[in-house]
């Protein structure tokens, strides 16, 4: 508490300037650690019968109410520079347990956006690293680009998230030494057992067609430096271990698994290619100990909801809650697949949007449908599901226009993100570290806990329990990816 009353009154003091100490890795380390030091000593659970009872009451004092009153900033999904945070920054803490600058992947807040010079010695490394390091087998399944933002900050270090290849880096970026997300996705863990997703035309040559849509001109490939990522991908795998790359549902249906030891695949389309089920890898562990890896039929894997975002964005609330059963599908799939006794699931948020449902509507008002009553200001209706912003609004004859038959918001050409916290949700071993109200840069701490992984193992005793399988959120994470 002591702590984030301090963090408080530096950010009050300088709201647009990032506190010196913030900067240093080793501070959002020692924070998480305090945390789940206090987390530990809640093991025991208090049984004693209540002699008082206390019960405070804040109306309508909900979360978004208390980040108000407490930022800059309150607990969970802040960016180090920022109120209102991007899936960047908070990748990096939710992954990597530090929190970053807007717009950096795998580096400490000391690293500036867009400035290369200022990233070596900042890097920092992800739980999937950990995990890798401590003899599991680990994999990234996401619905969006495996270079995005989100999956991006398990295994790269960049100064901005959208450096996805070569292509987009700028001159003083490439002369500089700095990488491109997709280099360093084959380049910085080479040995990660299973990667599903799109973007594949950041791992080809500038000019390069697209073996599904070889006559359109953005798909093609965008490097600069002439390489085959996807060769190169498969050349670096040890002798005698076989690596598959497919881009087409059919061709991964066709292979046997069984025999397969390392998987690349990159659709323009994740959600169509990766819509089978009951896939496995030779091996791997990554959905649990000695089992196959698992794609549901709806589209999901070990964690896979990265479109929730893209529909907000673009103030379609149908297509997000959809992608959201989608993710609850993939996740239901995980619980029948594993077991609590042993594996350590984790599904949470990376931040909000400025989405809200109110209007009094009655139970059984269908959600896309219109509240019961009209406005009190202007008399005309207006949906149950808001947007607070975004490319919904729309003023006809110098008026809001009638909502009763269209889409809604206020005018931006795309949604923003929101400052509301999220939610946590855990099951299994030491699940119960996750509660409360922690900062986001917390979760993957207590998930290397309980895996016995990363900097966390002096209470570890092999003999007495097995290491939990990790399931990383992705993808988002969870998960929701932005």
């Amino acid at each position: 508490m002591k702590a984030l009353l301090l963090l408080l009154l530096a950010q009050l003091c300088s709201p647009s300037l990032v506190p010196e100490r913030e900067k240093d890795p080793e501070f959002w380390r020692g924070q998480a650690q305090e945390a789940l030091r206090d987390a530990l000593r809640l093991q025991h659970l208090n049984q004693n019968v209540a002699k008082n009872l206390i019960l405070f009451l804040g109306d309508v004092m909900v979360v978004m109410t208390l980040v108000v009153y407490l930022s800059p900033p309150s607990p969970q999904t802040y960016n180090t520079n920022a109120q209102v945070p991007d899936s960047a920054g908070t990748a990096t803490a939710y992954l990597c347990g530090v929190k970053a600058n807007e717009g950096t992947v795998g580096v400490s807040a000391g690293v500036t956006r867009d400035r290369c010079n200022t990233t070596k010695g900042q890097e920092v490394t992800s739980i999937l690293r950990w995990a890798k390091d401590g003899g599991k087998a680990v994999g990234i399944v996401t619905t969006t680009r495996v270079t995005h933002a989100t999956p991006s900050a398990a295994y790269a270090h960049s100064a901005n998230r959208d450096w996805y290849s070569d292509g987009e880096m700028p001159p003083d970026a490439l002369e500089g030494g700095c990488k491109d997300i997709a280099r360093q996705l084959v380049e910085n863990i080479p040995d990660i057992e299973v990667i599903l997703g799109g973007g594949r035309k950041y791992m080809f040559p500038k000019n390069a067609s697209d073996v599904e849509y070889p006559h359109e001109d953005k798909h093609r490939g965008t490097r600069l430096d002439r390489r085959d990522l996807v060769r190169a991908w498969h050349d670096a795998k040890p002798p005698g271990k076989v690596a598959k790359y497919v881009w087409h549902r059919r061709d991964l249906l066709a292979l046997n698994l069984s025999r397969v030891d390392f998987l690349l695949g990159e659709s323009r389309h994740p959600k169509v290619l990766w819509g089978t089920p009951d896939l496995g890898i030779k091996g791997g562990r990554g959905c649990r100990e000695g089992s196959p890896w698992r794609v549901t039929a709806s589209g999901g894997g070990c964690g896979a909801g990265g479109r929730i975002d893209h529909g907000h964005h673009e103030g379609k609330a149908k297509q997000a809650l959809h992608e959201a059963v989608e993710l609850d599908r993939a996740v239901g799939l995980v619980t029948r697949l594993t077991s609590p006794q042993d594996t350590l699931s984790v599904v949470t948020a990376d931040h909000s949007h400025v989405f809200t449902f109110g209007g009094y509507t009655p139970r059984g008002n269908p959600i896309f449908g219109l509240a019961p009553m009209q406005s009190d200001v202007d008399r005309k209706p207006f949906t149950s599901i808001l947007y607070g912003n975004g490319p919904g609004y729309k003023i006809v004859a110098g008026e809001r226009e009638n909502v009763s038959a269209v889409d809604f918001a206020v005018p931006l050409h795309q949604k923003t993100h929101g400052r509301e916290d999220v939610a946590v949700f855990a099951r299994g071993p030491m699940a119960h570290l996750l509660h409360g109200v922690r900062e986001q840069n917390y979760i993957p701490h207590a998930m290397a806990y309980a895996a016995c992984i990363g900097a966390n193992r002096a209470h570890c005793n092999a003999a007495a329990r097995p290491a939990a399988s990790i399931l990383l959120p992705f993808l988002a994470l969870l998960l929701l990816l932005g």
